[in-house]
């Protein structure tokens, strides 16, 4: 029988709910062996065409987190600029934990990627979705290891790759903050700050044709 017993499954179903973009990091570094077993869990997502586009640097220079949270300060403030009405709201969010987290990793889709045709000849963005399904599984790894885990994304890509010095034509994705935490929101903390609130599934899933709503008889609280 190939189903998982049902302590198996509501385990998973648990950590996928209480998964959170974390910004508050206590100082406390990662095991080594820790961290091995979250990129471990990264390295067996599904990619389109096994192409495996994911590549990951470590941060561990001061110098180099110094000035990565510079490059994510100077695009928040270029984001809170084109928020308009909304960006004194967006400057007292706090969006990221570059200096804070016990470890810090770029998440980059590799180059020469236009040679992986395999499932990317029409949707050649596939690269992306499997290094976004690579940082998931850290996410829901670390969750269940009680570890927090952010994805930050304010930042030039360009400047970032030529920090790091990547090759032309990879591409950095994702800056990574991982730590341990005295405590995981109890919401996902854009809602507890009221930025957005959670849409309904009801109104996201379609039968046949766009906007022919599917009645969905319960949804998550």
């Amino acid at each position: 029988m190939n189903r998982f017993s049902n302590e198996e499954i509501a385990v998973v179903y648990k950590v996928i709910a209480e998964r959170r973009d974390i910004r508050h990091f206590l100082p406390d570094l990662i095991e080594p062996e820790l961290l091995v077993r979250l990129l471990n869990a990264a390295h067996l997502a599904p990619s389109v065409g096994f192409m495996q586009p994911w590549r990951f640097i470590r941060i561990s220079a001061p110098s180099l987190r110094t000035t990565i949270h510079q490059m994510v300060e100077q695009e928040r403030i270029n984001t809170a600029h084109a928020l308009g009405e909304r960006e004194d709201e967006f400057m007292r969010l706090k969006v990221e934990g570059v200096r804070e987290c016990g470890e810090l990793l770029v998440v980059a889709l590799m180059d020469r990627r236009e040679e992986h045709i395999f499932g990317r000849r029409t949707l050649p963005e596939m690269d992306l979705a499997s290094v976004a399904c690579a940082i998931q599984n850290i996410w829901l790894a670390a969750r269940a290891e009680g570890i927090g885990m952010g994805w930050v994304s304010l930042f030039d890509p360009e400047q970032l790759r030529l920090l790091l010095d990547m090759p032309a034509g990879a591409k950095p994705i994702a800056i990574l903050c991982l730590g341990h935490v005295e405590a995981f929101y109890p919401k996902p903390m854009l809602e507890l700050e009221g930025w957005a609130a959670r849409q309904k599934l009801q109104d996201m899933v379609y039968e046949n044709a766009w906007c022919n709503h599917v009645e969905i008889n319960r949804e998550p609280e």
